[in-house]
Formats: structure tokens, C-alpha cells, sequence
């Protein structure tokens, strides 16, 4: 089993900046491969962003691309997604969620995820 545990959302006026954590818990963190969602109200959960076993891929939204980044810090088992210029379509519940992976691949699937947080929510006002 592995925790997952986000945190950093806000209320936060557009062009603003947040930095989202999740932190992770109950196994060798360097064995997942890590993403970021979100799930807007009345809308389907949306990939945002992903990164790769050790940090080296990552691979993001075209809705979010030069924006938002994701790093993660395998010592501190924590990933994070700093997100800048943020606008009112951004305004949803970011979920971290992680997948065990024997290669340096990164997902962009939900549904290849085993592990999620429970969500922060982010609100953009314009």
C-alpha cells in the first residue's frame, strides 16, 4: 500500500501562482512513477501532468503545458506540481496518484493508476 497525501491548494486570483505537494508514504517511492489530475465540477478527472521513476521524463496537458510543472524529490518521497499564470478553468480538485513501475515510463492514463490522494482544491477567480 502506498499513502498519498496532497496539500498546498488555495483560493488564489488569476495569473497567480500554487505549489502543490503530496507526499507519500508506505513504500519505496522510487519505484512509482507519479501524476498529477484534476477533476473539475460536473466534468471527468483530467490528466495534468506526469513524471517518470526518477524524475528524468515528464510529460504534461497541452491545456497546461508552459504553465504548470512537475518535480519530484525521491528523498523527501514527495512530488510536487507548481503552477503558474493560473487561470479560472484550472479551478478543480488536484489528485496526486502513483504506479508501481519496473521501467522509466510515465502515465498519462487514470485508469493505470494504483494509488490516489483524496484531493486539495484549487480555485482560480478571475
Amino acid at each position: 500500500q502506498v499513502q498519498l497525501v496532497e496539500s498546498g491548494g488555495g483560493l488564489v486570483l488569476a495569473g497567480g501562482s500554487l505549489r502543490l505537494s503530496c507526499a507519500a508514504s508506505g513504500r519505496t517511492f522510487s519505484n512509482y512513477a507519479m501524476g498529477w489530475f484534476r477533476q473539475a465540477p460536473e466534468k471527468e478527472r483530467e490528466f495534468v501532468a506526469a513524471i517518470n521513476r526518477s524524475g528524468e521524463l515528464t510529460y504534461y496537458a497541452d491545456s497546461v503545458k508552459g504553465r504548470f510543472t512537475i518535480s519530484r524529490d525521491n528523498a523527501k518521497n514527495a512530488v510536487y506540481l507548481q503552477m503558474n499564470n493560473l487561470k479560472p478553468e484550472d479551478t478543480a480538485v488536484y489528485y496526486c496518484a502513483a504506479r508501481r513501475s519496473a521501467t522509466g515510463s510515465y502515465y498519462t492514463t487514470a485508469s493505470l493508476y494504483d494509488y490516489w490522494g483524496q484531493g486539495t482544491q484549487v480555485t482560480v477567480s478571475s
